[in-house]
């Protein structure tokens, strides 16, 4: 998504970050599968894994989960009203998006092509998701 803001001249209107919803992956680097695809993409990535807190929701206008598990824990995050309606799948974005497939796969106990396949479902869903808040 950075990527394709920075393309979009948006970097200075919009703040992208991640996180995660459980303390499994805390302090850990990017899977290095992941790196390697982001790199055959043209992509860098360089980030340690933080856990998303409830007073999170107030940094952002807008707090993507790629499947439906992470989308109740943070929902069991959200103190009000206002942090749900900040919640959504990032998969919704998609154009063509279907609500019976709304999860993100995980590619984690898969081989590289796993990678593959997840960063063109995020990829489709992320230019999507770019031309809505355009």
């Amino acid at each position: 998504m950075r990527r394709l803001v920075d393309d979009a001249g948006l970097s200075d209107r919009i703040e992208i970050d991640s996180a995660g919803t459980s303390t499994e992956e805390l302090g850990r680097p990017v899977d290095p599968r992941a790196v390697k695809e982001a790199s055959r993409r043209g992509i860098t990535l360089e980030h340690n894994a933080w856990q998303f807190q409830p007073d999170d929701f107030d940094r952002y206008d807008l707090v993507l989960v790629a499947d439906e598990l992470n989308l109740r824990r943070m929902r069991r995050l959200a103190r009000n009203a206002t942090d749900d309606a900040k919640l959504r799948l990032l998969r919704e974005f998609d154009p063509e998006f279907d609500p019976t497939d709304a999860d993100i796969p995980d590619p984690w106990y898969g081989g590289e092509d796993g990678f593959v396949h997840v960063y063109d479902v995020i990829e489709a869903a992320c230019r999507g998701l770019l031309e809505h808040l355009r």
